[in-house]
Formats: C-alpha cells, sequence, structure tokens
C-alpha cells in the first residue's frame, strides 16, 4: 500500500466524521445539545458543555483534514518519475516513432 493511498483512506474517514459531526449540530441550539440537555438545570456535562465539544471537535477535525490534504501532496512530490506507474502507462501507449515511418510521410507523392 502506498504513502498516497493511505493519505487517502485518512482523508476520507476524516471527512465522514466532520459530515457526522456537523450534521449533529443544529446552528439555532438544538441538536445533540438540546437531546442531552433538554432543558433542566442539572444534567450531567450540560448542554453548553456538549455545544462546545461538538464546536471544538469540528474545528479539529476540520484542521486535521486540511493538514492531511496538504500533506498528500508529499509523496506526489517526491516521486522521481522512474516507478510511476502513470508514467510507464503512457511510454506503453505512445508508440515509438521509427525512422522508416519518417521517411515515407516525407517522401512527396509523385503522382
Amino acid at each position: 500500500m502506498s504513502t498516497f493511498t493511505i493519505f487517502l483512506v485518512l482523508i476520507i474517514f476524516i471527512a465522514f466524521l466532520l459530515v457526522v459531526v456537523i450534521m449533529v449540530q443544529n446552528p439555532k441550539g438544538g441538536g445533540l445539545s438540546s437531546t442531552f440537555g433538554g432543558g433542566g438545570g442539572a444534567q450531567m456535562g450540560g448542554v453548553k458543555k456538549t455545544t462546545d465539544f461538538l464546536d471544538k471537535s469540528t474545528w479539529t477535525l476540520a484542521i486535521v483534514l486540511l493538514v492531511l490534504i496538504l500533506a498528500s501532496n508529499i509523496p506526489i512530490m517526491n516521486n522521481t518519475g522512474t516507478d510511476s506507474t502513470f508514467q510507464e502507462g503512457v511510454e506503453n501507449v505512445v508508440p515509438e516513432t521509427t525512422d522508416t515511418n519518417a521517411e515515407a510521410t516525407t517522401e512527396p507523392n509523385d503522382e
């Protein structure tokens, strides 16, 4: 498994977690905070702490996602091209020109 593949799997996983955390939040104060809090004054953890946790986890996941995206370019930049499967595929698809083909196309028609 290449380094880029590992970064790609981590990026997809963090993006999924970020979507889940954002969908749990409600911009009007509802969401997971109101589900656990309900409105009473003596609940475990409290509404404020749940909202703070969701807010901090959103920012943390967003920063981790950004760092992973930027770090995923390091293996691409360090690749010299000698062991690149893409480069090998391009070389196999493009046929090499020979001198006989070049001469055949440059001769004028005498007809």
